[in-house]
C-alpha cells in the first residue's frame, strides 16, 4: 500500500472519477471535510429523535420491502439493522477484485457524507478506517438487481464492519473480525437506520462504471494513435481527416478524433494524397473519426452521468435535516447507470470492431500489398495469421456481451419492487467488454508496428512515439515465436496508459 498519496477530502459534492480510480488502485487515503461531518451529525439527530418519539418511519422503526408495514419495537431496532445485513449478504460467484471493492467503499462514504442518510459518525468512520487501512471485504459479484440499489454486494461490505463475513488484508483472505483486528480495528454495533443507510445505494454498479470509464478513456486515446500507425502502414489518405470535412458535420467527438489523427500523423511521409495510390481508403481507415468520434461523444455523456451519480444520495428513506422531512422514494433505482453502462459497452465495443477490420487489412496480402500475415518467410512461418483469429473471436464475444441488461426486469420482494434496473449486470458486462477491447487493440498495435517494419519512410510525431514504446519491449517478428507473450506485453502497455498524451 502506498502511504505517500495525498488525502482525498470527501464532501459528497465533488468526487471525481479520477479520484475514485486513485483510491481504488493507488490506495489514496480519504477523509471527510468538516462541513460533511456537520451534515452527518445533523441527520443523525433526526434519527435519534424519531426513535425516541416512536414514529413509524420506513427502515427505522419498520421492516423492509414487503415488511414495511411491520412496526419494530424500540428495543429491537438495533437487532433489526444487524439482521438486515446478515439476511441480505447472500451474493454468489467469484469475489470482486480489491480495486472494485475499494471504489465501492469510497463511493458509499461519499454518499453518506452528503448528510441525508442518518448514519452515526463513528459508524461512517469505521468504513473510512477500513478503506485507509486496506481491509477489503470479500464481496461476491452476483446477486444485485440494481434496485433497491446494490443490496447484496453492499451487505457483504457491511458484514466486515460488524465483525462478520470475510475480508482480504495484506493479500490474505480471512474472517472479517480477524481482518479488523489485524488492522487495529474493532467491530461496531449498528444502531437505528444504519444498516439500511449503508446498503441502500448504487455503489457497486457505479464503482464498476467508474473504473471501466477510466480505462475506456485510455483505450480511446490509444486506439487513435494505433489507428494512425495502421494508416501509415497501409499508405492511407489523411485528407479524410481534414477539418473542413468535419466542420460541416460538427459532432464534437468526430472533430476531436480527426484532429488527433492529424496530430499523430504530423510530419509523416508514409501517407498518400487522394489519387496517388487510390482515390479513397476503405471505411476502416477513412471513417475512423466518425466511428471513434461517436464513441468519444458517448464516453463524455456517460462520464457526466456517472460523475453525478458519484455525488448523489441513492438511499431510502432520505432525511432532510433543514426541513425535518423524511421522504421515502426511489433514488436507489439504478436505471440511470444501467442505461449508461449498456450504452458505453456498445460504444467501446465499436473501437474493437473497427480495429479488428484494420488488423485484417494489415495481415491480408490481397488488401495490404505487404507480405502475407506480416512474416518475411510465409509458409514455413505463419506470422500474424492467428492473431487476427483471436481478435475476431474476442470481437464476437463482445457482440454477445453488448446485449443490453437494462431492458430486463424481474419483480422481487413479493411484487413490492416490481421494476428493477439490472444495472449491476450491465456494469459487470461493461467491465469485461473494456478488457476485451484492450486485447483487440493490442493485437492491432503489434500488427501495425510489424507492417511498418516492412516499409521505409518517416513516421508521424505521435506514431513514432507509439512505435518506439512498443519496440522497447517487443522486437520485430523475424520468425515464428510464442505470440501470446507479445500480445500480453502489448496489452500491458495499453493498460498503463502509455499511449495517452
Amino acid at each position: 500500500m502506498e502511504h505517500t498519496q495525498q488525502t482525498i477530502s470527501l464532501d459528497g459534492e465533488s468526487l471525481t472519477i479520477e479520484q475514485v480510480a486513485a483510491i481504488a488502485r493507488h490506495h489514496a487515503p480519504v477523509a471527510l471535510t468538516p462541513e460533511a461531518v456537520r451534515r452527518v451529525e445533523a441527520s443523525r439527530q433526526m434519527v435519534e429523535k424519531m426513535v425516541e418519539e416512536q414514529k413509524v418511519v420506513y427502515g427505522i422503526t419498520t421492516g423492509f420491502g414487503k415488511f414495511s408495514d411491520v412496526v419494530i419495537p424500540p428495543d429491537e431496532v438495533s437487532r433489526l439493522q444487524e439482521n438486515l445485513i446478515m439476511s441480505h449478504a447472500c451474493g454468489m460467484g467469484e469475489p470482486y477484485p480489491a480495486e472494485v471493492v475499494r471504489a465501492m467503499m469510497a463511493l458509499r462514504i461519499n454518499a453518506l457524507a452528503k448528510g441525508y442518510s442518518g448514519i452515526r459518525m463513528e459508524t461512517l468512520q469505521q468504513l473510512i478506517e477500513m478503506c485507509n487501512r486496506g481491509v477489503h471485504p470479500v464481496i461476491p459479484e452476483q446477486g444485485s438487481l440494481g434496485a433497491s440499489g446494490d443490496l447484496a454486494p453492499l451487505a457483504h461490505m457491511v458484514l466486515v464492519m460488524i465483525g462478520k463475513g470475510e475480508a482480504e488484508y495484506q493479500g490474505k483472505r480471512m474472517a472479517g473480525k480477524d481482518a479488523l483486528a489485524a488492522a487495529g480495528l474493532s467491530p461496531i454495533q449498528l444502531k437505528a437506520k444504519e444498516g439500511l443507510a449503508l446498503i441502500n445505494g448504487t455503489q457497486a454498479m457505479t464503482a464498476l462504471l467508474c473504473l471501466a470509464l477510466y480505462d475506456a478513456r485510455i483505450l480511446l486515446e490509444s486506439a487513435e494513435v494505433i489507428a494512425a500507425m495502421t494508416v501509415e502502414a497501409l499508405r492511407g489518405i489523411p485528407k479524410a481527416y481534414d477539418p473542413q470535412l468535419h466542420q460541416v458535420r460538427p459532432h464534437p467527438g468526430q472533430q476531436e478524433s480527426a484532429r488527433r489523427l492529424l496530430q499523430h500523423l504530423k510530419g509523416s511521409d508514409r501517407t498518400t494524397d487522394q489519387g496517388q495510390l487510390r482515390v479513397q481508403d476503405p471505411y476502416s481507415l477513412r471513417c475512423i473519426p466518425q466511428v471513434h468520434g461517436a464513441t468519444r461523444d458517448t464516453l463524455e455523456y456517460v462520464w457526466a452521468a456517472v460523475t453525478r451519480e458519484c455525488n448523489s444520495v441513492t438511499d431510502n428513506p432520505v432525511l432532510f435535516a433543514e426541513t425535518g422531512d423524511v421522504i421515502s422514494g426511489g433514488n436507489f433505482h439504478g436505471q440511470p447507470m444501467a442505461l449508461a453502462a449498456d450504452f458505453l459497452a456498445i460504444a467501446v465495443a465499436e473501437l474493437a470492431n473497427i480495429s479488428e477490420r484494420r488488423t485484417e487489412r494489415l495481415v491480408n496480402p490481397q488488401l495490404s500489398g505487404l507480405p502475407g500475415f506480416l512474416t518475411p518467410n510465409g509458409g514455413l512461418h505463419s506470422g500474424f495469421m492467428i492473431t487476427q483469429y483471436v481478435a475476431a473471436s474476442i470481437v464476437s464475444e463482445n457482440k454477445v456481451l453488448c446485449h443490453p441488461a437494462s431492458v430486463d426486469s424481474i419483480p422481487s420482494s413479493a411484487n413490492q419492487e416490481d421494476h428493477v434496473s439490472m444495472g449491476t449486470t450491465a456494469a459487470r458486462k461493461l467491465r469485461t467488454v473494456v478488457g476485451n477491447v484492450r486485447k483487440v487493440l493490442a493485437i492491432e498495435y503489434l500488427a501495425a508496428a510489424q507492417a511498418i517494419d516492412f516499409t521505409d519512410g518517416k513516421l508521424g510525431e505521435g506514431t513514432q512515439k507509439a512505435y518506439d514504446i512498443l519496440r522497447r519491449e517487443i522486437p520485430r517478428l523475424e520468425a515464428d515465436r510464442e505470440m501470446h507473450s507479445d500480445m500480453a506485453k502489448a496489452e500491458e502497455l495499453l493498460a498503463k496508459g502509455l499511449l495517452c498524451w
